[in-house]
This record gives C-alpha cells, sequence and structure tokens, in this order.
C-alpha cells in the first residue's frame, strides 16, 4: 500500500524505523525484535539508507524481508549523497523492481569523515530535487519527507527551513515525518506553522524512545533537537542504573504520545533503533494499535 493511501483508509498510521545491521548476530537480533513489533501491525517499516549510500544494498534487502517474512509494507530511505542522477536512477529502478512502492527522500548526511553536504558532479544537491526525480520517472510511488520542528540545525531560521520544506512537499510529497523531539509545544508550533504556509499533508511525529541517556546526548548533539532540561536532570541522576533511564525515558514517550494523539495527529512515527521493548511498552500502554 502506497502512503497516499494509507493516509486516506487508515485512521493512524503507525510506523517503525529501523537501520541495516552490521553483523549476523545483529540480523538475528533485528529479526527477533521485529516479529515482535509487527505484532502491533504498523502500517509500514522504514529502513535507512546510510550515509553516503554504504548501506544501500543491505537496505534493499532489508526491505525485501520486510515485505516477503514480515507481511509488512516496507519504505526504503534514499538520498543524494555520493550519487549521480544516473546513478540515483539506477537505484530507483531498482527498488521498484523489488517490490517497493514507498520511498523516504532525504538530501542525507555527509559520509564519515565529511563535515557538510557536497553534491557530486551529475549529481542532486537537496531533497526537493530527489522528490521531483521520484515523480518524474516514478509517479506511482509513495513519498516521504523530513521536516524539522526545531529547525535543521543548517537552516539559518525557521522560516528558511520551512520553506525547503514547502518546496519538498509542492514537489510532490505524500506526507511528512518529522525530526526525533521530545517537547510537544515545539511540534505543535511547527505543525501551526505549516498550516501557514499551506501544507496540507499529513505531518507525522517521530519519537525515539530513551533508553540510554549517553546515546541519546550523542544523537541529539548530532541534530541539535532540544532535550527538556528536568528530564535531562532525572537521567542524570540514574546514570549508572539503565534499567531506571529505561522507566524514565518510556514514561516520558508515552505521556508525549498520549498528548500527541489527543492532539489529533495522523499517526507516530518510531525510531526503534533496532529494539523492541520501548516501543512494546508505550503501544501496550497507549494502546495506538491492538495487537494483530
Amino acid at each position: 500500500m502506497r502512503l497516499s493511501q494509507m493516509f486516506r483508509t487508515q485512521r493512524f498510521v503507525l510506523s517503525i524505523e529501523i537501520f541495516p545491521p552490521k553483523t549476523a548476530d545483529g540480523d538475528t537480533a533485528l529479526r527477533q525484535n521485529l516479529q515482535t513489533l509487527v505484532e502491533y501491525d504498523p502500517s509500514f517499516v522504514s529502513c535507512t539508507y546510510g550515509a553516503g549510500g554504504s548501506t544501500r544494498d543491505r537496505t534493499l534487502q532489508w526491505c525485501r524481508e520486510i515485505q516477503a517474512d514480515f507481511r509488512r509494507t516496507a519504505m526504503t530511505h534514499f538520498t543524494c549523497v555520493g550519487s549521480t542522477r544516473d546513478e540515483l536512477l539506477s537505484w530507483l529502478d531498482q527498488a521498484v523492481a523489488e517490490g517497493i512502492h514507498n520511498v523516504m527522500a532525504l538530501r542525507g548526511d555527509p559520509p564519515a569523515g565529511q563535515e557538510a553536504f557536497k553534491t557530486v558532479e551529475g549529481g542532486l544537491s537537496n531533497a526537493n530535487q530527489l522528490v521531483e526525480l521520484i515523480r518524474q520517472t516514478h509517479p506511482e510511488l509513495g513519498i516521504g519527507v523530513a521536516g524539522y520542528p526545531e529547525k535543521h540545525q543548517e537552516a539559518p531560521s525557521l522560516d528558511i527551513d520551512l520553506q525547503h520544506l514547502k518546496c519538498k512537499v509542492d514537489a510532490g510529497a505524500d506526507a511528512v515525518f518529522t525530526q526525533l523531539f521530545f517537547v510537544n509545544d515545539n511540534f505543535f508550533a511547527f505543525r501551526d506553522r505549516c498550516d501557514e504556509q499551506g501544507i496540507r499533508i499529513p505531518i507525522v511525529p517521530g519519537i525515539m524512545p530513551i533508553t540510554d541517556f549517553a546515546r541519546i546526548k550523542r544523537i541529539t548533539s548530532m541534530c541539535g533537537t532540544v532535550f527538556p532540561q528536568g528530564l535531562a536532570m532525572r537521567l542524570e541522576a540514574v546514570q549508572d542504573d539503565p534499567q531506571a533511564q529505561f522507566e524514565i525515558g518510556v514514561e516520558h514517550a508515552i505521556q508525549q504520545c498520549e498528548e500527541l494523539r489527543s492532539a489529533g495527529v495522523p499517526g507516530i512515527h518510531f525510531y526503534a533503533l533496532n529494539k523492541s521493548d520501548a516501543c512494546q511498552r508505550i503501544l501496550d500502554a497507549m494502546h495506538l494499535q491492538e495487537k494483530a
């Protein structure tokens, strides 16, 4: 099922994001965790595409497995980094041939060792160009794009960042999936600004449950996410107790999801980090989807 159809026909679009593991043991663990998560009937499972396309073959392998073995709709991530237009078209054709019907179109982060994004000769410079390419060559595909409630780090202002999002929407995106955030008011303000700009496609909040404070601090430092001081203090106080960190993080995510659902969001996109325990606890508490 394609994104546009999901949002037309489903009351709530639950989605899970994974990344291709680097080891065979990681593959085994992910399969076990996915088996748990698909019992909650997610509308789709997305798989990331590493910096510079470093995992592009593994991404397609996992998308095939999601659809064939787990019988869930897969969404492949797709970035501009390190590829010419012809190379992007070739990979996109391959994904379509593999039966993939949905794409998360992203500019992409620079590869390791490269500080800033660089457009390769004959390549694309931003995500709206990528959306245009997909729409021109495979108009039947569902297309998701990224939104940043607290601004992309490289954008000089919230207004300019929103203009970039509007370009992606006008190019043909079907839905916006946000960067992780921990302050719901920032999401609500972002949603209001989108509405003022005439962005009428679904805006889906992205939630990353906190299970390891040190790891979350690294992630938020890279993407500029606002971290509530009170939450940080609670986590700092139990930094030597992994289970306590998990409980605090899950509690915060449940509260976020309750408030978001009450505010009428069209779905929630979980950044699961290839684990199931936190998402399972949240879904059980929220009854976002009853088990299939």
